[in-house]
């Protein structure tokens, strides 16, 4: 493990593998180095670049200087890509593609941006995110009702009620509750992508790099309508979907699609 210093002291934990241009994966929520796909994504593109996976502040070995903001965590990312040379390439998932496109709008050195499933509402196939969910969920985090928190989080993203019931009786659960209190932080980032309204043509006009966009062909109708419209108001964007996946993508299945994108 190493450890990088934000710009606002908070130490960032990363690891490094492989060899070649650097690669930088963003988790989603509830996601960090030892709990979810970032690990075997870079153990398959370890032989072409070199993959940083990091752990999202409050995640993992890294800190979590309060108060919480969307900045810091673009902070974050740029202490990374500043361990990785100065400019990289940066792959996101999930509430992870949703920050490391504000990121790469906000004028950090990504060369190259790949996209999975930013969790975009822009239309009526899904309802709005709800006005005061991010209070009711920071409202369970701070009575510490994790499993609670966790528990409202994953009904808002689609886990059915027999998941629910029987998800908490998993091993994984623990790690689950052990970052319940950053999903504040990664509905802070999407909320304003979850609105049920079409994105304005200039949100993300700064992100000129060019910009992998991609979906599950099996994932729902409004995260993949989201991805679409995504794509569509980026200046450099190419819309990509992967047969046979879903939000929760295998790493087997898009690693052969990152390798193309960077290297080409």
């Amino acid at each position: 493990m190493n450890t990088v210093r934000s710009k606002d002291g908070t130490p960032i934990a990363f690891d490094r593998s492989g060899k070649g241009p650097a690669v930088i994966i963003v988790d989603g929520a509830l996601c960090y180095r030892a709990s979810g796909p970032s690990a075997p994504l870079a153990a398959l593109l370890a032989d072409r670049f070199t993959v940083f996976t990091y752990d999202r502040r409050g995640r993992g070995d890294s800190g979590d200087t309060a108060p919480y903001t969307v900045d810091r965590e673009i902070e974050d990312l740029d202490a990374v890509i500043g361990e990785a040379g100065g400019t990289a390439f940066v792959y996101g998932i999930s509430s992870g593609a949703a920050l490391a496109l504000d990121a790469a709008s906000r004028g950090l050195p990504i060369t190259k941006l790949a996209l999975y499933e930013s969790p975009c509402i822009v239309d009526d196939t899904h309802a709005a995110l709800p006005a005061d969910f991010l209070s009711r969920l920071q409202g369970l985090i701070a009575a510490n009702r994790r499993s609670d928190a966790v528990k409202m989080f994953l009904k808002l993203v689609g886990v059915p009620a027999i998941g629910l019931l029987m998800m908490p009786l998993m091993p994984a659960w623990a790690k689950l509750k052990a970052v319940a209190h950053t999903l504040p932080y990664d509905i802070t980032i999407v909320q304003d992508n979850q609105r049920g309204k079409p994105f304005p043509k200039e949100r993300w006009a700064r992100a000129t790099m060019p910009v992998l966009a991609m979906d599950g062909s099996k994932s729902p109708p409004w995260m993949r309508n989201g991805m679409r419209a995504l794509a569509s108001v980026l200046p450099n964007a190419t819309f990509r979907t992967l047969e046979g996946q879903d939000h929760m993508v295998k790493a087997p299945a898009i690693a052969p699609a990152l390798t193309e994108f960077f290297a080409g």
